[in-house]
């Protein structure tokens, strides 16, 4: 008899019109492409619920971040602690972070990152549909394990230019013919699959792959983009379990070599994802599951420091006049300021790591780099690893020492964590990983 269940998740958490997106660096939600959502399940059993779930926002953060797993974990009846929040990060999409909202409200900035009424509502709803999943767990007898190479898709921002030296320009979508021709880069070229099985029954997959999730965006139109499309139709098909989608480590990899920003190509790398999602689940293998292990490691990032992120930098460029469209400028020194402010009271950030024994999740802060995400899978040769990127988002890139010292053109504004952060996150990657 099983002593383990599962109880599966969804809610619409798509933001209204007017919505501030990408934390206020491209147009406000102007119209509702396709819904955003947060998919997710509970694991029940001997130990104390586990509660995992994918949002289709850009990041959550800091205060709001805390919130999420606090209501999660009342009404799924454990701990926050045991509740992993993974945003998706689509770029048409919210940012929640309260600090930082507050912050551009006392300075009557143009600039804005969030409604706050708005994501207390959406959380609250989310809580709500953990709660009625519970009365309809089912049980688990087995595990599904698979994995499958994503054709086209994935490109890292890196590559080197005809003088040969790097460059660090291949965003989302790309015009430049030599970034476009350019090879791959680091990725993991696998799109991974962990499925929960009642006997012969598939009761839910989770599918996690590295890649920023954008084809197109800041136009204002609310989307899930490619890789919520291909969810989408992933769980249209004929007895499909319940699917989720999370990203991988992929604050340095996009789909920009493929993409060049024409909206047709969207369809284009909705296929190729749903390709791979199709092929890891025939790629499936059973594993019977008799045991879970949750453990957690508490990791500290240090604030970046450097000339632009002291905070009197931050308080001035706050305080002064905006200079970027939408009152950007101010957004970025305002989600600065709320980093420093968590950081000052010396908050750890917890990395989790679900252990099945045959495979392991766990979750990496913010847009932690891909490399990261490929030293985990190397500590643990003999398990499927997937990595989930863009946990607690107040980091901001989490880049290797050797991006710091290539000056890696997107550690301009997006990084909040300073020089050295290399060391504490492989050290929480072999503490969690091999305890």
């Amino acid at each position: 008899m099983a002593t383990t269940q599962i109880a599966t998740f969804s809610c619409d958490v798509t933001c209204p019109i007017g919505h501030p997106c990408m934390g206020g660096g491209i147009p406000v939600a102007q119209k509702i492409e396709d819904p955003l959502l947060a998919r997710g399940f509970v694991l029940l059993g001997k130990v104390d619920p586990i509660v995992v779930v994918a949002v289709d926002w850009c990041e959550i953060r800091n205060e709001a971040f805390e919130l999420w797993r606090t209501r999660l974990a009342e009404a799924a009846h454990t701990a926050p602690t045991r509740v992993l929040v993974a945003s998706i990060h689509q770029h048409d999409a919210p940012i929640a972070d309260f600090e930082a909202q507050r912050l551009l409200e006392k300075h009557r900035s143009p600039g804005g990152i969030c409604q706050i009424d708005f994501v207390v509502s959406a959380i609250d709803r989310v809580a709500h549909a953990v709660g009625d999943a519970l009365k309809s767990a089912q049980p688990v007898t087995h595990l599904g394990l698979g994995q499958a190479r994503v054709d086209r898709v994935a490109s890292n921002r890196r590559w080197i230019g005809r003088d040969g030296k790097p460059q660090f320009g291949r965003g989302s979508f790309v015009s430049d013919p030599q970034a476009r021709e350019a090879p791959e880069g680091t990725i993991d070229p696998f799109l991974k699959t962990i499925s929960f099985w009642n006997d012969k029954k598939p009761v839910a997959a989770l599918s996690c792959y590295a890649t920023h999730p954008m084809s197109v965006y800041g136009r204002g139109l609310v989307s899930s983009d490619f890789v919520g499309l291909a969810r989408a139709r992933r769980q249209s098909d004929n007895q499909s379990p319940f699917q989720m989608y999370a990203s991988g480590c992929s604050g340095n990899v996009t789909a920009g070599k493929y993409n060049d920003g024409d909206p047709g190509h969207r369809a284009n790398l909705i296929e190729r994802l749903y390709e791979g999602m199709v092929a890891a689940w025939n790629a499936t293998k059973p594993y019977p599951l008799d045991s879970i292990d949750f453990r957690v490691f508490p990791l500290r990032l240090e604030p970046r420091n450097s000339a632009g992120f002291t905070i009197d930098d931050l308080e001035g460029q706050l305080a002064g006049e905006s200079r970027r469209q939408f009152g950007f400028d101010h957004c970025l020194a305002a989600l600065g300021l709320s980093w420093r402010r968590r950081a000052a009271q010396k908050a750890a950030i917890d990395v989790p790591c679900l252990d099945f024994g045959a495979a392991k999740i766990v979750q990496l802060p913010g847009e932690s780099y891909v490399e990261y995400q490929l030293a985990a899978q190397e500590l643990r040769r003999d398990s499927l690893v997937m990595a989930l990127g863009y946990g607690e988002c107040a980091t901001g890139y989490v880049p290797t020492e050797k991006h710091f010292e290539e000056n890696d053109g997107n550690l301009s504004d997006w990084c909040w964590v300073a020089p050295g952060c290399e060391k504490p996150m492989r050290d929480a990657l072999q503490a969690t990983l091999t305890e």
